[in-house]
């Protein structure tokens, strides 16, 4: 099982010529040996000049093998003798089978020409296994081949006999001086690991002078191709995938330590800006947000519950949002009215548990709140080892030095690598914040290099996602102004981008949605992403006008904005339809939110379009709309949503086909009609159905449960 995972891995870095090593066909014994030596002579050729850093007594040992072999087949190749045409079947046999040997060699001499130092170092004894392999493999087949039946020449004879006896005795061989220096590479780790920080000498020694490696570049790519491996990463290949975060945060750490920012980076950050995005920020961000689950979202926050507990009513909210309203005084539930028999807050550990699993599957930053059971401990065992958090943190401290007193071009790349250290973990997150990085992070949003400002922009996004960063963030001072002007003027588009889908991420906190709505621009510059922007910009605007639209105090604010024209403008934009739609059901709850609605005038028609061919939860948010718009706009907003055509039909088509939701808002609106003296008029042949839906749904209005929620924050 190992080996055949290990030859997978191996095939992985295939190279040009390796389509000569297809599975044998039927081929004429002349064919076959013509093809043969033609192969073994590449591979010699290819190899034999080769300097390999590590497994060189293995590789010349094999490539010495394959030499005495090019001998064999050379000479039955050019005999005049008639050797090839009397070979016993034996001997087709063995050398159908030297086809495939000389294929599973190629592919290890080829990765270990080609892969990267310390990966090899990481599989020495793997890979010395692999030789040995190989080299037994090659013994039985000399023992196999009837060399006393073949018609070949003294000298060449005794050369296979030769390559025979030296098979046969051959053990396994793994280079002492390499399994020091592996021995060494993990003791970094163990320091790591025991909080200590390694000596700059050894260091230099390990990597500079033992390894050869000697500059940023040679650096940056042993951790590319570490990382690629854990991308790859097969089960029953050692080490694990978070043993090797601990050597790639270790190696990341020597890069900035040993090589400061040498001016080959520098020049990669501006002169060179489209390969590094391809290459990394198409990997980072989601293509597209997804959408919470709706039992996932706290009742009264709308946003993903990371810590769900039930009240004495059983129904479940958020620790945080429920612990608030309570401190606030209320004394029922929000969401039934019911009242409160006590305070106590029994966690939902069911809940919780698909909540982690639904965000690891979908790639959704997820921290769950400090706990002793055994989910979160489940949970914690996939996060990198502490020495990765050690090393990571250690790098983060040579960063942000960078970005207090570096040069521009040092300040860009530590911005850059922040940025890429901010995006996953909320231990990274949290070091970075607390080592003092955001500071100098917001003295770069003003910048004029625009790759300094947006590697800025998205380290402070990235940032964000850690709840306890969103109040350093927030309390910074000038942070909004600069993050509007960012979002309003930014240098790139992924700049503006990311600047929105800040806001969105700090807007999750209640407090702050209203600080956020009353910034001079903000709302603006968001209304117009979702105007004009990309389909990710769009998708950015419309989450945080979302969540703003949450807190009933910024409809005002919104709505003096044109944050409603753009939303209604929206509706019959692809994938952003659906979040804009709950943001008008919002809104359109407050007589002033409704009014604003109404005057726009493919409202209507746009939520009637969506109900007609949007997705089921566009359906859901048009159909609430409507609803909400009919009972806080008044007679003349409701004769206006009457009027509008299909909507009989589009009501009975929700009423039977349409999701729990659909179908008890639709009945709601109904009965909304139903009141009206000309209803009978239009929706007459609908009683029934409006009768029996009514029957088994309940009118309740209140602000909860009613919009289905955006989602997220993707880490860029």
């Amino acid at each position: 099982m190992a080996t055949a995972a290990i030859f997978s891995s191996l095939r992985r870095r295939r190279s040009p010529s390796l389509n000569a090593f297809l599975a044998p066909v039927d081929l004429t014994e002349v064919a076959l040996v013509q093809i043969l030596a033609a192969i073994s002579s590449e591979l010699v050729s290819c190899f034999s000049n080769n300097v390999f850093f590590f497994q060189r007594r293995n590789s010349r040992s094999l490539i010495r093998k394959i030499e005495i072999f090019v001998v064999l087949l050379e000479y039955l190749r050019d005999s005049e003798s008639g050797s090839m045409s009397s070979l016993p079947s034996t001997a087709i046999l063995c050398f159908k089978e030297l086809y495939l040997l000389l294929y599973r060699s190629k592919i290890l001499l080829d990765y270990c020409a080609q892969s990267s130092k310390l990966w090899l170092l990481l599989q020495n004894h793997s890979i010395s296994g692999h030789f040995h392999d190989l080299n037994q493999e090659i013994s039985t087949l000399l023992d196999v081949f009837p060399i006393k039946d073949v018609e070949l020449s003294d000298d060449v004879r005794e050369q296979v006999e030769l390559l025979q006896k030296q098979a046969r005795k051959a053990k396994l061989y793994v280079d002492k001086s390499d399994e020091n220096l592996r021995v060494r590479f993990f003791s970094f780790l163990n320091e790591f690991e025991n909080g200590r920080i390694p000596n700059y000498v050894d260091l230099k020694l390990f990597f500079v002078e033992r390894l050869g490696i000697k500059d940023a570049k040679s650096c940056r790519r042993e951790i590319e191709f570490l990382e690629e491996q854990i991308v790859n990463h097969e089960g029953d290949i050692e080490p694990t995938a978070s043993v090797l975060n601990g050597f790639v945060a270790i190696t990341r750490y020597c890069r900035f330590l040993l090589f400061d920012f040498e001016e080959d980076e520098v020049q990669l950050s501006f002169g060179n800006q489209k390969k590094p995005r391809k290459e990394l920020i198409t990997r980072e961000i989601a293509d597209t947000f997804l959408t919470i689950p709706k039992d996932f979202c706290c009742p009264t926050s709308w946003d993903l519950m990371r810590d769900p507990v039930i009240i004495s009513t059983g129904q479940t909210y958020d620790r945080s949002s429920i612990a608030r309203w309570m401190e606030e005084g209320h004394c029922t539930c929000p969401k039934t009215g019911q009242m409160l028999i006590h305070n106590r807050l029994v966690p939902n550990r069911a809940l919780r548990n698909l909540i982690i699993q639904w965000s690891t599957a979908h790639g959704v930053p997820y921290d769950p709140p400090e706990t002793t059971d055994a989910s979160a401990e489940s949970f914690a065992a996939a996060l990198p080892i502490k020495a990765a958090t050690e090393a990571n943190s250690a790098t983060a401290t040579l960063l942000i030095q960078h970005l207090a007193n570096g040069s521009q071009g040092a300040q860009t790349i530590a911005a850059r690598e922040i940025r890429l250290l901010a995006k996953t973990g909320k231990e990274n997150r949290s070091f970075i914040a607390e080592a003092g990085a955001i500071p100098h992070l917001l003295k770069l949003l003003s910048s004029s290099n625009p790759v300094a400002q947006e590697n800025s922009v998205t380290a402070m996004l990235n940032l964000s996602i850690y709840d306890k960063n969103k109040s350093r963030i927030m309390d910074e001072d000038g942070f909004l102004i600069s993050i509007v002007e960012v979002l309003r003027l930014g240098l790139t588009t992924e700049a503006r981008e990311n600047a929105a889908a800040t806001l969105f991420s700090l807007s999750s906190v209640h407090d702050y949605k209203k600080r956020i709505a009353d910034q001079g621009g903000a709302v603006e510059a968001l209304a117009g992403l979702l105007r004009v922007g990309t389909p990710r910009g769009k998708k950015d605007a419309v989450t945080a006008l979302f969540n703003l639209s949450t807190h009933t105090d910024n409809y005002a604010r919104m709505i003096e904005a044109g944050a409603v024209t753009a939303l209604v403008g929206a509706l019959g934009s692809e994938g952003v339809a659906e979040e804009a739609a709950g943001a008008l059901a919002l809104i359109v709850r407050q007589p002033i939110g409704a009014e604003a609605v109404g005057k726009e005038e493919m409202a209507v028609t746009g939520l009637i379009a969506m109900m007609r061919c949007g997705t089921p939860r566009g359906k859901e948010n048009a159909v609430a709309a409507l609803l909400e718009l009919c009972r806080s706009g008044g007679a003349a907003a409701t004769a206006k949503v009457l009027k509008a055509p299909a909507l009989a039909s589009l009501l009975q088509t929700l009423l039977f086909t349409g999701t729990k939701r659909a179908r008890r808002k639709a009945a709601s609106l109904a009965r909304v009609f139903q009141r009206c003296e000309n209803a009978s008029l239009h929706f007459g042949g609908l009683g029934v159905g409006y009768s029996f839906a009514g029957n088994s749904t309940t009118n309740n209005s209140s602000f909860t449960g009613d919009v289905s929620v955006p989602m997220s924050i993707s880490v860029l």
